[in-house]
């Protein structure tokens, strides 16, 4: 039996990612794109957040549904850009523009003091159905690094370049698609779903 799921976002990147990371965790589940409403994120927290999105794709469609909402941690900065991650320099999506301020605003902080983490929330929505009390199911992923001094790699988006994972010497935008898809942030919160989609899929 297998089990498509609505991932609850128009960011292509991550509906790429997320497949990827599914067929290697849980081959039974596939990814479907969503083109319906996006709602308005207006949770303080990213488990709030994914589970506004992925509530509305499932109220939408009638199907299971998964959001993450995820963004970039620096502890010298207190936590932030955090759920701001995607428009830390004012517009949604402009990627480079929140890159170069965030660069900008750890200029004069040298190491140790970079340390960063990337945080994924997942979270899954299961309707009521027939068969089926309405579920929902968050979980979190943590990937902890640093910050560079400079982009680095052309691989992954966001802030991959400037994001040095604990353990390696290159950047989150140097590793290959497998590599990330078995250390990253998105990865490790998908771990600890795959027990989830596999008692939906029996």
């Amino acid at each position: 039996m297998t089990l498509e799921v609505v991932l609850a976002t128009h960011n292509r990147h991550k509906v790429e990612e997320f497949r990827r990371i599914l067929a290697l965790a849980v081959p039974g589940v596939t990814v479907a794109g969503y083109d319906g409403p996006e709602p308005i994120e207006d949770g303080i927290t990213f488990a709030e957040n994914a589970l506004i999105k992925a509530r509305a794709a499932a109220d939408h469609t009638g199907r299971v549904a998964m959001a993450d909402d995820s963004g970039i941690c620096v502890d010298v900065l207190g936590g932030a850009p955090g759920i701001f991650s995607a428009r830390w320099a004012g517009t949604h999506g402009e990627d480079r523009a929140n890159l170069r301020l965030l660069l900008d605003q750890l200029a004069d902080i040298r190491e140790p003091r970079r340390g960063a983490q990337f945080v994924c929330t997942i979270a899954v929505v299961v309707p009521a159905s027939a068969t089926r009390a309405a579920q929902e199911r968050v979980v979190e992923g943590i990937w902890p690094g640093s910050i560079a001094t400079e982009p680095r790699g052309e691989n992954g988006f966001g802030y991959d370049p400037i994001f040095l994972p604990d353990g390696f010497e290159i950047s989150a935008a140097e590793l290959s698609a497998t590599e990330k898809n078995t250390y990253s942030h998105r990865a490790r919160a998908f771990t600890r779903l795959v027990p989830e989609f596999r008692g939906l899929i029996q």
